[in-house]
């Protein structure tokens, strides 16, 4: 069976952390694969907000997920934190990847718990439709991405 690989940038220009709480605990004792998609999320608005837009506003557009892919590496149980890093990249007309990196610390040394990617494409919520990304904001995003950008 094909197994998701995910290729992470080396530079990750934004980091957050997140606390796993009881409630993200499933029946197996660990982190449910719906709480880390959670915390993927609560890091992209984060991440957006530190570059001065919102998921709903984006120098006039939206955005919206289009794809998303994770690679679990390990478990994460309640009373961990997260911290969880974000890169922009894969520019195209109208949208682009985040990549997430999220680990925790055990024993003095930081360990993947999740590696993941998000397609987000640029959406006009009054038109119903996909919008071009918004030359302002290209630029801010291509300053949260390693080589800023650059291939």
């Amino acid at each position: 069976m094909a197994r998701i690989k995910i290729t992470l940038p080396e530079i990750f220009p934004f980091s957050c952390t997140i606390p796993v709480r009881i409630t993200d605990i499933n029946y197996g004792g660990h982190a449910g694969n719906d709480a880390l998609l959670g915390m993927i999320h609560e890091a992209r608005v984060q991440f957006l907000s530190r570059i001065g837009y919102t998921e709903l506003s984006m120098e006039g557009v939206g955005l919206i997920m289009a794809d998303v892919a994770i690679e679990f590496k390990n478990e994460a149980f309640m009373g961990e934190t997260l911290l969880v890093s974000v890169a922009a990249g894969d520019f195209q007309r109208v949208g682009f990847d985040l990549y997430y990196r999220v680990e925790k610390e055990m024993e003095g040394k930081k360990v993947p718990v999740v590696f993941a990617k998000t397609g987000m494409v640029c959406f006009d919520y009054t038109q119903r439709k996909m919008a071009p990304i918004p030359a302002a904001a290209l630029q801010k995003l291509m300053q949260m991405a390693p080589n800023n950008g650059q291939q």
